[in-house]
């Protein structure tokens, strides 16, 4: 499993309707609220045997409200 962040910008008003929609997909181990430049941080674990860009495109990226989205691939935990 890779380990990934995704930082999470929405359009006005929609934080809460998007992180109720990824909830609601059940594929996050941990999402979170933010502030700055993103609304939400996404903590996911992808399959090794997934394409990560095509993962995220096909399950986080087609949810209405997002603007854009800024990922962080992992490598090890220490």
């Amino acid at each position: 499993m890779n380990c990934v962040f995704v930082q999470i910008r929405c359009k006005p008003g929609t934080a809460y309707r998007v992180a109720d929609d990824i909830t609601l997909r059940e594929i996050h181990s941990e999402l979170y609220s933010t502030s700055g430049d993103y609304d939400l941080l996404l903590k996911l674990y992808i399959p090794a045997t997934e394409d990560v860009g095509k993962f995220i495109n096909d399950n986080i990226m087609d949810i209405d409200g997002i603007e854009r989205t800024l990922t962080t691939l992992t490598f090890k935990a220490f």
